[in-house]
């Protein structure tokens, strides 16, 4: 089951190949159905996201997740995660930072975020 939901990640990604220079994915299996995953991407402009999720397929939720994605300097362009810091938010522990600020946010999904970084990028 973990390596169906990996592989339902790596295909979410592939959609996305005409704005991706390159990739490196790399898996780990606990059991049956638990893994993590994380994830380094650069796009044709140079900029890059970096992912991790830890995930539990018989849960609908990510145990953890980090979307951190940036300019060509490492400058962030917006984060997601569900670290526990900002209990105040409605979506607590969900949000996304931004650069000057941190927002609500539920649960992303990494074609989402990747929706997200298209629309940027093709703007451009």
């Amino acid at each position: 089951m973990i390596q169906s939901y990996f592989l339902s990640i790596r295909n979410h990604i592939s959609i996305f190949n005409h704005i991706i220079e390159e990739q490196f994915i790399s898996e780990k299996s606990y059991s049956d159905t638990k893994g993590y995953i994380e994830g380094r991407i650069t796009f044709i402009d140079d900029s890059i996201l970096e992912f991790s999720e830890v995930k539990d397929t018989d849960s609908k939720s990510k145990i953890k997740y980090r979307y951190h994605y940036m300019n060509l300097d490492n400058g962030l362009l917006f984060r997601y995660d569900n670290a526990k810091h900002f209990p105040e938010l409605t979506t607590f522990p969900h949000h996304k930072h931004l650069l000057q600020n941190t927002i609500e946010s539920e649960e992303p999904e990494i074609e989402g975020i990747l929706m997200e970084i298209e629309r940027a990028i093709l703007k451009k």
